[in-house]
């Protein structure tokens, strides 16, 4: 079993900023990407932020600029500080990973269960 468990979000004013956190555990035998997604209402699932295989991140459009993930692949542990939030970050955010589980040499992707984050005007 792999579990991903994410924490942070909640309720945050305009302008201000939040930090998330997701922890892979369980049987695990390797780590690849590891980053963050956000599903708003009515909308399709976008990349927020990732830390890729390799050790590069990408983060998308919409947070370029004011949003920072790292990763620690020891630990299995990803963070996420984004500021300057405003209400279009409103959004359902989930954590996802590639990881290949000890039972298999297949990696695959693995998502938390979300952490809503509202952000008010």
């Amino acid at each position: 079993q792999v579990y991903l468990v994410e924490s942070g979000g909640g309720l945050v004013q305009a302008g201000g900023s939040l930090g998330l956190s997701c922890a892979a555990s369980g049987s695990i035998f390797r780590l690849g990407a590891m980053g963050w997604y956000r599903q708003a209402p009515g909308k399709q699932r976008e990349l927020v932020a990732q830390v890729t295989a390799m050790g590069s991140t990408n983060y998308g459009d919409a947070v370029k600029g004011r949003t920072t993930i790292s990763v620690d692949k020891v630990e299995k542990t990803a963070w996420l500080q984004m500021n300057g939030l405003t209400p279009e970050d409103t959004a359902v955010y989930y954590c996802s990973a590639n990881l290949t589980p000890l039972d298999s040499e297949v990696p695959r992707d693995y998502w938390g269960q979300g952490t809503q984050v509202t952000v008010s005007s």
